[in-house]
């Protein structure tokens, strides 16, 4: 099944927050954990959109299946933020897919620096990072976890085809 890629909705809300707790839950990040966190959801305008950010969906089959965001540090840096694929989705591409459409659209948007973290635990994820050229910039241990922390520089110039 091919992935459309489209901005968020508000009509998304709903779906995609449970999709966050689809996601995380399956990695076993729970609520009081102290990297579980879904505060940013009922404010996505706000946090991405309205500041110079953007908030992807990723539809395959008319269901909304995977998402990921980009919050504005500063005027060159931007956070790559819920990047997420349900589980039922996992190892079809739908990742890759979302983190170069959030690459290409931070580059659009004129950032020259993406900033990211995952956990240790999420190896798919850091393998998706890794894979994606980016580096990883620190850690931390923040509970029981070790979050990691990464940065990717974005290219200045247009891509080639």
């Amino acid at each position: 099944m091919k992935l459309r890629i489209r901005r968020y909705r508000w009509s998304d809300l709903d779906t995609i927050l449970t999709l966050h707790q689809i996601c995380l839950a399956e990695v076993g990040l729970v609520p009081g954990d102290g990297v579980y966190y879904d505060d940013d959801f009922p404010r996505i305008q706000e946090i991405y959109l309205a500041c110079g950010g953007d908030f992807l969906v990723g539809e395959a089959g008319g269901r909304v299946v995977a998402m990921g965001g980009l919050k504005p540090v500063d005027s060159e840096s931007a956070e790559v933020c819920r990047l997420r694929v349900h589980p039922e989705f996992q190892r079809r591409g739908y990742g890759a897919a979302m983190l170069s459409a959030l690459e290409q659209r931070a580059a659009e948007l004129g950032f020259r620096r993406l900033r990211g973290d995952t956990t240790l635990n999420q190896g798919a994820a850091l393998a998706l990072y890794e894979r994606h050229g980016w580096q990883e910039i620190g850690r931390e241990r923040v509970g029981g976890l070790t979050v990691v922390y990464g940065e990717k520089r974005l290219s200045s110039t247009p891509a080639e085809i």
